[in-house]
């Protein structure tokens, strides 16, 4: 009986002890969350809002995608010092896409899962048309500074997707008008057979059929990629051209006008915003003197524009890329829906856009029934002495 009284005895003492070091245990773990060692109070978890930033940020097209993210760093540094978005700062993730639908899938869907959702891009035409579907099923707010196809808002397909920059027709109606200013009355268009470079070859055919005064004589595609494009070139040749329209982005662009020039074929050149890249000079080097090439219309001389590209030099000690100021804007337009929505409800981020002002480096914009932003437009751009500048 005396054991089992010591044996109970030891238990209880044991149980004692236990309880004590649970309790300092417990006490421990409460001032691990505690904010404040004196008032006993603990910190709540810090609110946050995750701007999805999808692109190229590898391969061909990077010199593309990375100054979107790059202003979208930018512009959270900026908000995030100003207290964020009704209290949550912005946190930004880049989904890489190389501009290829397939890729582009992979990242919404990976977006959606994540729980994201507003995304800043994507930044190809043929792997935004890819991604919209899947952003539109999950509710999420989608604002491209680059894709131009004009059907991804005229369709009226996706309500979610918004973009800072003028659609393709826009941009082909130009591109025609300045080819008749050279005196041009035969034209060959040749593309890159994807969404964005045959689409706007294609609104360039549009116009240039229904004008008396000029015409096309070679629709052509090419295979992007291909070493050389010397069949196409004397396709160019042979069809009478008194200059070459093209449709899509630089690597294709730099070898058919280098093929142009080595076989004495010295006609205009004329092409679109996927080729109003320095990265399009580098490569063409002496060859790309003399290229026309369509693009956002200059913003330089609107402050917040100087202000945005001061920041990038700042922090990233460069120039900005192409469609800097359209990518800060647009992450600018995404955070204020936010704010005037009062947090990402869907349909409430989206009538903020179509209603709410926001000050930006390409202006004051909102966004139009079709989601396109209010007055911006294009320019038509020369490369002279290794550099693009602006003749219209």
């Amino acid at each position: 009986m005396r054991v089992k009284l010591s044996l109970i005895a030891l238990c209880l003492v044991m149980a004692a002890m236990l309880a004590a070091c649970g309790g300092e245990a417990k006490k421990d773990e409460k001032h691990d969350e505690k904010a404040d060692v004196e008032t006993g109070e603990v910190a709540a978890p810090a609110k946050k809002l995750v701007l999805g930033v999808a692109g190229a940020h590898s391969g061909d097209l990077a010199s593309y995608g990375l100054p979107t993210v790059n202003a979208a760093k930018l512009v959270a540094d900026k908000v995030n010092a100003a207290g964020g978005v009704n209290g949550a700062m912005v946190e930004v993730m880049p989904q890489d896409d190389q501009c290829k639908p397939e890729l582009a899938t992979n990242v919404a869907t990976k977006l959606l899962s994540d729980g994201v959702k507003i995304v800043l891009g994507h930044i190809c035409s043929g792997a935004t048309k890819a991604a919209l579907p899947i952003y539109l099923s999950g509710k999420i707010v989608v604002m491209s500074p680059s894709a131009t196809n004009p059907p991804l808002t005229q369709s009226g397909e996706y309500p979610n997707f918004f973009r800072t920059i003028a659609p393709d027709d826009a941009q082909a109606a130009l591109e025609v008008s300045f080819a008749k200013s050279l005196g041009l009355k035969k034209v060959a268009i040749i593309h890159d057979k994807g969404d964005y470079g045959k689409g706007f070859a294609s609104f360039c055919k549009q116009f240039i059929d229904a004008d008396p005064a000029i015409e096309q004589v070679l629709f052509e595609g090419v295979t992007p990629g291909a070493v050389d494009y010397s069949a196409v070139v004397q396709k160019i040749k042979g069809s009478g051209a008194e200059g070459v329209i093209f449709g899509g982005y630089h690597p294709e662009a730099s070898k058919i006008v280098t093929g142009m020039r080595k076989k004495g074929l010295d006609i205009p050149f004329m092409s679109d915003d996927g080729v109003k890249d320095d990265t399009f000079i580098k490569v063409a080097g002496k060859y790309a003197e003399g290229v026309y090439a369509t693009g956002p219309m200059d913003f330089s001389s609107n402050p917040l524009y100087q202000e945005a590209v001061a920041a990038h030099k700042a922090k990233f000690g460069t120039d900005p890329g192409p469609f800097f100021p359209e990518a800060y804007s647009a992450a600018l337009a995404l955070l204020n829906a936010v704010k005037v929505a009062g947090g990402t409800d869907y349909n409430k981020m989206i009538d903020a856009l179509h209603t709410s002002y926001v000050d930006t480096p390409v202006g004051k914009i909102k966004f139009d029934a079709k989601g396109d932003a209010e007055g911006v437009g294009f320019a038509v751009y020369q490369v002279k002495d290794g550099k693009y500048v602006e003749v219209k």
